[in-house]
């Protein structure tokens, strides 16, 4: 063989094995390094006994309420959010079984609008979640919406509907 046939049959042998690691590098970069995928939702546990608000609370205008309950994930959570809002026109957000007693359909006039996020602090994968809520003194009485979202890191969303009466 001459010099020149060596020559390339060398890059062809150099081109073939440069391919073959370029492409065992897409094999492993492209394959499961098995990392689990989180697809489970968060929970919210409303069963501990010092939890606030719980379905039917009783809440009295002018005071501080103190929000209560713990949060868990199987891999991070993320944050929360609370909202509160009237029920004056008894439509329904609850996901508790046991219904409240409902003053009857009435108009709102100043009704109490609460909405605030909170993040979690990141790699908790348990939380246990406090927050003061002052309750104005001169809003609306009557029937009110306690929601609770929970998001873990991924993005999945728990929602907890409770039905709260403001006196």
């Amino acid at each position: 063989m001459n010099t020149i046939q060596t020559k390339s049959k060398n890059m062809k042998t150099l081109k073939l094995v440069f391919s073959l690691l370029v492409m065992s590098f897409f094999v492993t970069a492209c394959s499961s390094d098995n990392e689990q995928i989180d697809t489970e939702y968060p929970v919210i546990d409303i069963s501990a006994s010092n939890t606030f608000p719980v379905q039917c609370s009783e809440i009295i205008r002018g005071q501080k309420i103190t929000f209560r309950t713990k949060f868990t994930d199987n891999v991070q959570l993320g944050s929360y959010s609370l909202d509160i809002h009237h029920n004056f026109d008894h439509h329904t957000h609850s996901t508790e079984v046991n219904d409240c007693v409902s003053d009857p359909i009435k108009k709102p006039v100043n009704p109490l609008l609460y909405i605030n996020s909170v993040t979690i602090p990141a790699g908790q994968k348990s939380y246990e979640a406090v927050q003061e809520i002052s309750i104005p003194q001169d809003i609306d009485p009557g029937d009110y919406h306690f929601l609770i979202r929970l998001t873990d890191k991924e993005g999945w969303q728990t929602i907890k509907g409770l039905s709260i009466k403001i006196l």
